[in-house]
């Protein structure tokens, strides 16, 4: 049995608006459906699907849930620390295997650590996704092409995302050549940044980065508008990753710039079907009548680690057996290459984001538009970067 857990409501479930198409097409895929063979022997599949609510209390209980009562071989969970650390956590505690995508690696191996200056690899738990040091290889060659006074405003909470990032970003800062405002560690949740957008002002600040939870850069980015903080560049991460956050900003989107791990634009094709990342990112689109996501891919990816790593091992309810195939995974899916062995720490894989902005669009108001490739020549130009403000 295979668990899955994401946030499928609450303040982060834009980041899982897509994950019950993904589950319905990997039970449909042959793979899938006629169960998976190991150690000579067949075994019927099933996929049980948990709703964290987006409360990281929640996200420990229903993977001890997944755990005891439904006696889970592997569980997969997505999006946000919130949701995968605590599931990470409790399965490298009760030994199941367990990967988790869609968190920058550096807040969930970190936090996760009694001591994250002696940090421990841990057996169970793997993932894949990228960290700070491919924000800054996506971002910063953004910045160079935008003529500015090289001084960058960041807007980070007092959380595990924000705490990370706070902690990584004035090293790429400094070494890129630009001065760092720190906005300060606020509450997620805090509904006046008048302090904090006058700070950027009075620094005289033209780039823009942070990694607030969606809700709180939406009241942000309109108090900074109307207080007249209008940085040349902004670069946002785990906001504006989905269409539905585009939504509540409206023309205030209009040529931000995020990180792109996953879009139809990927050269890449799943290990279960062959179909490529245009064809996920189309059939959804006709089933929903939505525009496509970037968590469809990482979603998907889920599932095709799960099969390789069930069906590599004599018995698939040795959680040892399994979580020992997780940590030398290395396979090439439909998020591309992932390869567990590489690191930077034991069991994680990095993938390589490219940059992109929000355009006004021909389908949909707005669209993901891919404007800078540093990290992944692989994936093509869309478009011209422009500013975010004139």
């Amino acid at each position: 049995m295979i668990g899955f857990v994401s946030p499928q409501s609450g303040a982060l479930a834009g980041f899982a608006s897509g994950d019950n198409f993904v589950v319905d097409r990997i039970r449909k895929a042959a793979a899938y459906t006629g169960g998976f063979t190991a150690g000579g022997k067949k075994y019927d599949v099933q996929i049980v699907i948990k709703d964290t609510q987006s409360d990281p209390n929640r996200a420990s209980q229903v993977a001890r849930e997944l755990i005891l009562q439904n006696h889970a071989d592997l569980i997969v969970t997505s999006s946000t620390p919130e949701t995968t650390n605590p599931v990470a956590t409790v399965c490298e505690a009760q030994g199941v295997p367990c990967v988790s995508t869609v968190v920058p690696w550096e807040a969930w191996y970190f936090a996760r650590q009694a001591d994250p200056a002696k940090p421990t690899p841990f057996t169970y738990t793997t993932m894949f996704f990228f960290g700070v040091d491919q924000f800054g290889g996506c971002f910063v060659p953004m910045w160079e092409r935008v003529s500015t006074d090289k001084v960058v405003a960041g807007m980070f909470p007092n959380d595990a995302d924000g705490n990370a990032f706070r902690g990584a970003w004035p090293d790429i800062i400094e070494k890129a050549g630009y001065t760092w405002v720190d906005g300060g560690a606020y509450t997620d949740g805090t509904t006046d940044y008048s302090s904090m957008i006058a700070k950027f002002r009075r620094e005289k600040c033209e780039i823009f980065i942070n990694a607030p939870i969606p809700p709180d850069f939406n009241t942000m980015w309109k108090q900074a508008a109307q207080q007249g903080f209008k940085p040349k560049l902004a670069t946002v991460a785990k906001v504006l990753l989905f269409p539905a956050d585009t939504e509540a900003l409206g023309d205030l989107v209009n040529n931000i710039a995020t990180d792109s791990w996953w879009g139809p634009y990927m050269p890449y094709k799943s290990s279960l079907t062959g179909e490529t990342a245009k064809d996920l990112a189309d059939a959804y689109q006709a089933a929903s009548g939505k525009q496509w996501l970037q968590t469809l891919g990482s979603t998907y990816s889920l599932f095709e680690i799960a099969q390789k790593a069930l069906t590599a091992v004599s018995d698939p309810h040795d959680h040892k057996a399994v979580a020992a195939e997780l940590q030398k995974m290395n396979y090439a899916g439909i998020s591309g290459p992932l390869d567990f062995t590489k690191g930077p720490v034991p069991g994680v894989a990095i993938q390589s984001p490219v940059g992109v902005q929000w355009k006004k669009g021909t389908n949909f108001p707005y669209e993901m538009v891919v404007v800078d490739n540093s990290l992944n020549k692989a994936v093509p130009i869309g478009g011209d970067l422009q500013a975010t403000n004139a």
